[in-house]
């Protein structure tokens, strides 16, 4: 006796509105790898031929213009300047905005409401609006054209966003935590460093990234603050290679390419944690 084995098929239905969706997302995807690939396709090529056959294959790479961009425009001495200036504004935002994000979210006083409102106000605000004050500033400091110049402004403009983020993530955290510490022995400091700091690492590692990239392309604070030489971030190098080399477009590729590639590998191995520190709740089970 043969047995029959039967097996339902079902018949999957695709909706049109997710097809559109998933063409969308792919030509997007397409037209933003392939941009970057022109870029780092072009900066083995030597200018005229950037100029000639931009689209090409470079099948015979040209290591000149990636020399020059060491040797010629000093681009490892914009790399370390860029590092100091974006990795000093994270730890600035991270510590005074962990802090203040604290006492928003974990105490109950008059004028809370208001200061939240004040916060979310302050994002509206336009950089520009605040370059001649701050500019000012700069100047009785005497600290334009320093490491300082540049920190301190980028500190200030990205706080209100770190503050917003932890403040709504610290606020999810259960006020029986803070019970058990207390009854522990642990001050207000200590559960900071303890208790809250630990379970809010994902809201931390994602307010570092928005800051760092943030503050690693702020091109318009950059042209501003800190136009000397010795303190230029990559990003001013950038704007200043096509006044200097404007025919050499090999260069100008090669300089793009080496200030995008480390931000885009940076971004692949921590995209996790943006998810994480956005989404995720305090804590589990």
């Amino acid at each position: 006796m043969q047995s029959v084995t039967v097996v339902n098929k079902k018949r999957v239905q695709i909706k049109p509105g997710i097809i559109f969706i998933y063409v969308v997302l792919f030509g997007w995807a397409l037209t933003t790898i392939y941009s970057l690939f022109w870029i780092v396709n072009n900066s083995f090529k030597v200018s005229r031929d950037v100029m000639n056959s931009s689209f090409k294959l470079a099948f015979d790479p040209v290591m000149v213009n990636y020399t020059n961009a060491f040797d010629r425009i000093n681009i490892g001495r914009s790399y370390l300047n860029s590092l100091i200036m974006s990795g000093g504004t994270v730890l600035l935002v991270l510590l005074f905005g962990g802090l203040a994000a604290y006492v928003l979210s974990r105490f109950q006083f008059r004028g809370r409401r208001a200061l939240f409102s004040i916060l979310y106000a302050s994002l509206l605000i336009p950089a520009f609006a605040t370059v001649v004050p701050v500019y000012e500033l700069l100047i009785k400091w005497e600290i334009v054209n320093t490491y300082g110049g540049l920190i301190f402004p980028q500190t200030a403009g990205n706080l209100t966003f770190a503050i917003l983020v932890l403040a709504g993530y610290m606020s999810t955290i259960p006020k029986e935590l803070e019970e058990a510490a207390f009854m522990d022995g642990c001050n207000r400091l200590t559960l900071f460093m303890r208790v809250l700091l630990p379970i809010s690492r994902p809201a931390f590692a994602s307010a570092a990234i928005f800051v760092f990239l943030w503050s690693y392309n702020d091109l318009f604070s950059a042209l501003i603050f800190v136009s000397a030489e010795e303190v230029r971030p990559i990003v001013a190098l950038l704007s200043e290679i096509s006044s200097q080399y404007g025919t050499d477009f090999g260069l100008m590729a090669t300089a793009v390419s080496l200030t995008v590639i480390p931000v885009l590998i940076v971004y692949l191995f921590i995209q996790k944690y943006i998810e994480k520190g956005l989404t995720e709740g305090a804590i589990k089970g």
